[in-house]
């Protein structure tokens, strides 16, 4: 690990161990709004927050990030020379792993200095001259925030769709370059998802368009390139507002698939890709319930689906002459004790990713029966996962394997000889970095109602674990999203510094199968709360740190469990990030306006049902701030957030402000210019975790 010892030091002698509570934090206004139903009054003081031009509102927003800039301006040279710690962790100059597609070797790379990768292409060979497809430093220039997604090569290798976001509200234009002459056709599509799918005559594409207002992603389009800007054809509406599409090609280029999907069903269409004008035919009608995902090879589609109580799914096939349920033919069944994830076809070969008792695994088949085995891995707690296999021809799988101390690393694995390749592993610079010098474990603690709540952990081999030890423990918890431990350069600063670092896999994540995700979201939602809260009980409780040491974090949904947790829970922790937070849950998933909300209720429940409201209402962070201690909080925000709107952690802070009765530190840090992910660029996102890690290093007393 590089350590700047003339600046740290020197920062140490400048920096308190603890912050100045003699400045005042802003103060915001009280507007009294009534929000009624279901017979049930509610007073919003801050609802005001709400009007996202109001110059009132941004004046509020300033002047909290002010405050903040001001209680931790001691600690600005150390935060700066922690950011470049984190940034020469970074190889800059590096190249992605090359793949093979349609006559194509395409490789995204990265110059030194530069915040954004440039994606070229070589015809044939890797030998051959390079294609530059886009370079997004240029790109980027004047803007605050840049991000190109959907990179999408028309299949005569001419022109190439892409979609562009310069506001951070996840809301692409997609353009289309002639790759013969360099140009940029006048095509200009507002609103998009980014993503498109190419008919085989290279004429025509098709693309999801997003509600300006609710960012719902309802209707897909075809294009014609010859047609002018406007002119686009309606090919599909989802008109049920629960719902919402996309559209793809197979990977065969051979079909394309349209997906309406729900938290809790699905259904898809598809058409021939030679014949973009013709009609697409749906595969099963959605059926309240059932969820599934198909893949077309050859003559079949290979369908993963949940049909007859399938909870942890199973795998089918069927004739695309004749795609419905009635003929799914099991091939893979239902097994109460195995998550089937996900699967990839090739020409002999399927492989079926599945995860047991918190583990994935790899399972490779032959089609002819030959053979059947599970990829070697190794571990007690890792990531394994498929990588980019875009080609039916070949014996050969890539995948990537990363756990807490091992760097991110793509294999290729011949599945006729059983030899594995390392492609790649992420490069750590930091001459004194080796795996061997962290311990990486699972341990297992007891919730209120008996489970077992697993959390994966890591520490340097020479932190020993007490009461002093300081841990930063983090989840999600929400969607069936599994947080898999993975590594992470900028960690090392934390584990350097005698951190132990703790994911907990609480429920609402598929970690240990459909039910770990059912057993966590609508009337079983506080399950999620409760496994966090005795994780942490169990830690302190097990002499691996205390409440004095002990500091929690998550975002977006996990921002929700941290505002849960402190609650519920504050004397348990020192302090609590929380990024991006969904906070005040009643008020957001009552209003149909906001984007997200009709597509959640199958996650969440519809406050429009009474029983529903007064769930939700039991546990919403910002309708439960109380008259208590809390511990010391950093709340993030960003003001163009698609997913979560600026003004609930806003809110939130306002209230908590307004009624805790400690004198610890709250910060309200809002970014102007990005949104729900943040800054974009690789660097400036390290900005935000060297602000984050400052926080809690100061708290510790380790500004050195």
């Amino acid at each position: 690990m590089l350590i700047f010892v003339t600046s740290f030091s020197a920062c140490k002698k400048n920096v308190p161990m603890n912050f100045d509570t003699t400045l005042q934090p802003p103060d915001a206004e009280k507007t009294p709004f009534q929000l009624k139903k279901h017979d049930d009054i509610r007073i919003d003081p801050y609802y005001w927050m709400r009007e996202r031009e109001n110059p009132e509102v941004i004046d509020y927003l300033e002047r909290e990030n002010d405050y903040f800039k001001k209680m931790t301006q001691d600690t600005e040279s150390f935060r700066e020379d922690l950011f470049e710690e984190l940034k020469s962790r970074i190889k800059e100059e590096d190249n992605s792993v090359p793949y093979f597609h349609n006559d194509y070797w395409y490789i995204t790379r990265y110059e030194k200095g530069k915040q954004y990768p440039i994606y070229t292409r070589k015809k044939d060979s890797m030998t051959a001259p390079e294609e530059i497809l886009f370079d997004c430093n240029q790109m980027a220039e004047g803007h605050d925030y840049f991000r190109l997604v959907g990179i999408n090569v028309s299949p005569d290798n001419t022109k190439v769709v892409y979609g562009v976001d310069t506001e951070s509200r996840r809301k692409y234009t997609l353009h289309v370059k002639d790759l013969l002459s360099g140009q940029i056709l006048d095509t200009n599509i507002l609103n998009t998802s980014g993503a498109s799918a190419w008919s085989l005559d290279n004429q025509h594409f098709f693309y999801t368009k997003k509600n300006t207002e609710t960012l719902r992603s309802e209707w897909i389009f075809r294009h014609d390139l010859e047609t002018p800007n406007g002119k686009d054809e309606l090919i599909f509406h989802e008109q049920d507002e629960t719902f919402s599409v996309w559209v793809r090609e197979s990977k065969s280029n051979d079909y394309i698939m349209i997906s309406s999907y729900s938290t809790l069903t699905t259904e898809q269409q598809f058409l021939d890709a030679k014949d973009p004008l013709g009609k697409f035919q749906v595969i099963q009608p959605r059926t309240r319930g059932l969820e599934y995902s198909a893949a077309q090879f050859e003559d079949n589609f290979y369908i993963l689906h949940n049909s007859n109580d399938a909870k942890n799914y199973k795998i089918s096939k069927a004739p695309i002459s004749n795609p419905g349920i009635e003929q799914w033919e099991d091939l893979l069944p239902h097994r109460k004790d195995v998550l089937l994830e996900d699967f990839e076809i090739f020409k002999d070969h399927f492989v079926i990713t599945e995860r047991k008792n918190g583990l994935t695994s790899m399972r490779i088949q032959r089609w002819d029966g030959t053979a059947d085995y599970f990829l070697p891995v190794e571990g007690e707690t890792y990531s394994l996962y498929g990588a980019y296999n875009p080609s039916f021809e070949t014996s050969k799988l890539r995948y990537g394997f990363t756990s807490l101390r091992t760097p991110s690393s793509v294999y290729e694995f011949d599945m006729e000889t059983q030899e594995t390749i390392l492609l790649k592993q992420q490069e750590v610079m930091d001459q004194n970095f080796s795996p061997e010098h962290y311990v990486e474990k699972r341990i297992w603690a007891t919730a209120r109602d008996g489970e077992k709540i697993p959390i994966s952990l890591i520490h340097h081999k020479d932190t020993k674990l007490n009461e002093k030890t300081p841990l930063y423990q983090y989840a999600y918890g929400s969607y069936g999203s599994t947080v898999d431990p993975g590594f992470s350069s900028s960690r090392l600063s934390l584990l350097d510094r005698g951190f132990v670092f703790a994911i907990t896999h609480i429920r609402g994540g598929e970690y240990l199968g459909r039910q770990w995700y059912e057993n966590g979201k609508l009337f079983k939602k506080k399950n999620t709360f409760n496994d966090f809260i005795d994780a942490s009980q169990f830690l302190i409780d097990s002499k691996m740190t205390s409440a004095a040491h002990l500091h929690a974090a998550g975002g977006s949904a996990g921002g929700l469990l941290m505002g849960v947790v402190v609650n519920q829970a504050p004397e348990l922790y020192r302090s609590v990030i929380a990024a991006v937070p969904f906070v005040d849950v009643v008020t957001t998933m009552l209003d149909e306006s906001i984007p997200l909300t009709t597509s959640e209720y199958d996650e969440w429940g519809n406050p429009n049902d009474e029983s529903y409201y007064d769930y939700m209402l039991s546990y919403s962070p910002y309708d439960n701030v109380e008259a208590q201690k809390y511990p010391n909080m950093l709340v993030t925000a960003g003001y163009h957030d698609s997913q979560v709107q600026y003004w609930e952690p806003a809110k939130w802070v306002a209230k908590l402000r307004d009624v805790k009765t400690d004198t610890n530190v709250l910060f309200l840090d809002t970014n102007m210019e990005a949104g729900h992910s943040g800054a974009s660029g690789r660097f400036n996102a390290l900005k935000d975790i060297a602000k984050q890690y400052t926080f809690i290093l100061q708290l510790e007393g380790k500004l050195d």
